[in-house]
């Protein structure tokens, strides 16, 4: 056993503490147990890859250990338990990501003991994934190796796929960016998508990412197998006139229908040029092209947003969808964008889907699609062809 691969579980009652760490043990992974925050603490174990804590501790509250665990710049991942106040268990969310620290899960006793078991399970597979993937996990790429890549093609899209909650069959896909570096393997998005940003390189990173899903969209149309793909695009974009146009000639080059393709965006990119903005998204939404309003509930003015700028589509952020069948607060809020969006005659899409209770919550309050790990992460295109083959059969 090594430390990057151990779990922490830290709580005060002593028979759920052997329980549960029982359960992780029984499902191969290496589990320390410690009744009192004060012992997980003075072990120090910073490199741990996970802790379960519970929010309530008798001689540390779990607020202070997560203060305490930022300034030791804590790497691994926390997920948050509680049997008393939700309010309290979602601040306390909320805090340790304002903490800077990452934050999987926070879980309303009694714990679903299987799906924080598969939760870890999977946390730990991706974090050795991209270990091995990259190889030295402490490369930093430069602006000018960023800037080759673009101009070399290495960048390659995986594709999520999107499911009619209603239905189960795939509606579309959304592509996501990733690196295919020579040396370093398959470079997630957190590596590189922020340099781009400070180095003024979105602009030419979306051109490329949208020329890549309209050659898929155009081979897919070829076989036979016509879908609808959702392109991220960035604040850059929305400040350049010439924006609606170039894509509207790519469009007519690859042969694609404006309704095949779908561009999400963000509240924070819309308010950097807001009437320079409009200008650009309603020539967009005027030639046939879909709006969706990413990570919605997120932002200080969402619903001004939806006032003023023509969404066809609305998807609420994975934070409310992942709470949403432990939290009655969160599930409200689920229920009330799904609402607002369909008086406001949009789709909405829920993110981070990962249990069947979800989906059986998002079609019971008739959420019209969804995506998440419950059907896949995102894929390779063979593998996106081979789930759309299947889906058209």
């Amino acid at each position: 056993m090594s430390v990057s691969d151990l779990v922490c579980v830290v709580d005060d009652d002593a028979q759920y503490l052997e329980l549960l760490t029982d359960l992780l043990c029984g499902q191969g992974l290496h589990v320390q147990p410690f009744q009192q925050a004060q012992q997980f603490l003075d072990a120090d174990l910073t490199e741990c890859a996970v802790v379960i804590l519970d929010l309530f501790m008798p001689d540390i509250d779990g607020v202070d250990v997560l203060r305490i665990l930022a300034a030791r710049k804590f790497k691994g991942a926390v997920i948050l338990t509680s049997g008393q106040d939700q309010s309290v268990l979602r601040t306390a969310f909320e805090l340790a990501k304002a903490q800077h620290l990452t934050i999987l899960h926070s879980f309303t006793k009694p714990i679903p003991l299987l799906e924080l078991a598969n939760l870890i399970a999977q946390t730990l597979a991706d974090s050795f994934q991209a270990q091995q993937q990259s190889q030295d996990k402490n490369w930093t790429p430069s602006v000018s190796q960023l800037r080759d890549a673009i101009r070399e093609q290495q960048l390659v899209l995986h594709y999520q796929p999107k499911i009619d909650v209603a239905t189960g069959k795939t509606s579309g896909f959304e592509a996501l960016v990733r690196w295919q570096h020579p040396e370093y393997g398959l470079v997630p998005p957190f590596k590189f998508i922020r340099l781009a940003e400070q180095f003024g390189l979105m602009a030419e990173l979306t051109s490329s990412v949208l020329v890549m899903a309209m050659q898929q969209l155009a081979t897919w149309n070829q076989q036979g197998l016509p879908t609808r793909i959702a392109v991220n695009i960035s604040a850059e974009n929305l400040t350049d006139l010439e924006f609606p146009q170039k894509l509207l000639q790519l469009l007519q080059q690859y042969k694609i229908e404006p309704s095949q393709l779908l561009l999400e965006i963000t509240e924070t990119a819309v308010m950097n040029e807001v009437v320079l903005s409009l200008d650009i998204l309603i020539r967009l939404r005027m030639n046939g092209i879909g709006l969706s309003i990413d990570d919605f509930g997120t932002g200080y003015s969402s619903l001004a947003q939806l006032h003023r700028i023509p969404f066809s589509e609305l998807k609420i952020d994975r934070r409310f969808v992942h709470a949403m069948g432990t939290e009655a607060e969160s599930l409200a809020i689920v229920e009330t964008c799904v609402f607002l969006g369909h008086r406001l005659g949009m789709k909405v899409v829920a993110e981070g889907v990962e249990t069947a209770s979800i989906l059986r919550k998002l079609q019971e309050i008739n959420c019209d699609q969804a995506q998440g790990f419950y059907w896949s992460k995102a894929m390779a295109e063979p593998h996106a062809t081979a789930w759309l083959l299947k889906s058209f059969q």
